[in-house]
């Protein structure tokens, strides 16, 4: 990693001291401090007011034990975890992350990522994130709610529309929210809309919500190709990942005129030169819930399947990781760089490790960190969270014509911040601080909390 400013390199000194064997949590972390040196040099007073050392300790960790029963009758024990991370914008914002992964450094590592990102947004809310070592993968619909009732029988004496509103992210879809609203409904006798986002139509949520990540995503990238006089238009894209998330990047590239041809999830990839069939996909991933290799089974002239391997080495020219965390690394950026890709966005949650971006930067790859291009989908919750406050519900078209401002904006901001503080055309120190400053001014502003 690079060497930081010495009074940030303290502060990161002390967090990996604080903070021992959360790998994910230090990365993310680091990836901040190694933008902020020219702030703090123009800026001594969040130095001084030690603004630095308590973004990166979480106001709150909550960590409990979730006792459920399967279909056969036995206990389960899973372990629940919320890490109400920085509420000087706003409430707590960050969805929920179901999958055997998760431990405290993961949560903390998406907490504090969230912190930037929703101040990116412009919107008043702050950051936290949360989740449970359960996996929802092979387990039936009443094993899931009876999961969700007993998470959510702990969870809810910690959160509220104005203290913290959780959403979903991995393995927490629309299906879970309802399991875990219902029970938050029963417990508290209250209706309150406002405390999760990502709800069913039906019930309080918003359109464009289940589309928004994605959606966003893209949107940012059409900035990017903007900034180079270009568009999407006859791009190959590769997406990885076939979630919620890839799906609808995948939509929204084939609407603005690009071409998906690859995606992927945990087993494999498919290619398809023609383009991604979405329907099919949709049908394969969100009805069916199959593997991505029903895909190639369902298309077999023009789709092939590759069990195992990188989705990365398919040849593009826009790369959108959607997957997971540190999903694409330093052999897979020279792959891409290789085969002529040159832009990347994450979809994902640090899906580049740091040697992967490093040799992005060389080698003039435009590169829009998570922070940035993936904000859509808080954005776009708490676009829910102003529909149920004041009881409306909007159209698809404006809310999606909302989203496409905030992205369009996020993406301003960031080139602004990257060329005032010297690093013209960076996208990750400009979300780096222009997300770290919004925030810092309002704990200056609130005092010593």
């Amino acid at each position: 990693m690079p060497i930081l400013d010495e009074k940030l390199g303290n502060i990161y000194d002390e967090v990996l001291r604080r903070n021992p064997g959360e790998a994910e949590f230090h990365q993310a972390v680091h990836e901040v401090l190694d933008s902020l040196g020219p702030v703090v040099a123009k800026h001594p007073q969040y130095a001084d007011a030690a603004v630095i050392r308590r973004l990166c300790e979480p106001e709150r960790q909550i960590i409990f034990r979730v006792s459920w029963v399967d279909d056969a009758g036995i206990v389960r024990i899973n372990r629940g975890l919320r890490v109400e991370f920085n509420s000087a914008l706003g409430p707590y914002k960050g969805g929920l992350r179901f999958h055997p992964s998760v431990y405290l450094g993961i949560v903390k590592f998406l907490g504090f990522e969230q912190i930037f990102k929703n101040s990116l947004t412009g919107l008043p809310i702050g950051g936290g994130k949360g989740g449970s070592d359960f996996d929802p993968k092979g387990r039936s619909d009443g094993e899931i709610m009876r999961f969700c009732q007993a998470f959510m029988t702990e969870l809810y004496r910690h959160i509220g529309e104005h203290t913290d509103v959780p959403a979903g992210d991995i393995g927490v879809g629309g299906r879970e929210i309802g399991y875990l609203f219902g029970q938050y409904k029963r417990i508290t006798n209250r209706y309150e809309s406002g405390v999760l986002t990502g709800k069913g139509l039906a019930w309080g949520g918003s359109q464009v919500r289940t589309e928004a990540t994605g959606y966003g995503t893209v949107f940012f990238v059409e900035e990017m190709l903007k900034v180079r006089g270009d568009s999407f238009d006859g791009k190959k894209v590769v997406v990885s990942g076939s979630g919620n998330v890839a799906v609808y990047a995948a939509e929204k590239v084939q609407q603005l005129g690009g071409t998906v041809i690859a995606c992927s999830d945990s087993n494999g990839y498919v290619v398809d030169e023609q383009g991604i069939d979405l329907d099919l996909l949709k049908d394969v991933k969100e009805t069916r819930r199959a593997r991505i290799s029903a895909y190639a089974e369902a298309r077999p002239d023009t789709a092939r399947y590759v069990e195992g391997g990188s989705v990365w080495d398919v040849p593009c020219d826009v790369a959108i990781p959607c997957a997971t965390q540190n999903e694409l690394n330093g052999r897979d950026a020279a792959t891409l760089v290789g085969n002529g890709c040159t832009i990347v966005a994450e979809g994902a949650n640090m899906p580049c490790t740091p040697d992967a971006v490093r040799l992005f930067a060389e080698s003039g790859v435009l590169f829009a960190p998570g922070k940035a291009a993936n904000a859509g989908g808080v954005a776009t919750s708490a676009l829910e969270m102003q529909q149920n406050a004041s009881r409306d519900s909007w159209s698809f078209a404006y809310t999606e014509q909302r989203l496409s401002d905030i992205m369009h904006n996020i993406h301003d901001r960031c080139l602004e911040a990257a060329d005032t503080y010297g690093s013209p055309g960076n996208y990750v120190a400009g979300a780096n601080i222009a997300g770290f400053i919004q925030v810092a001014d309002a704990m200056l502003a609130l005092g010593v909390i």
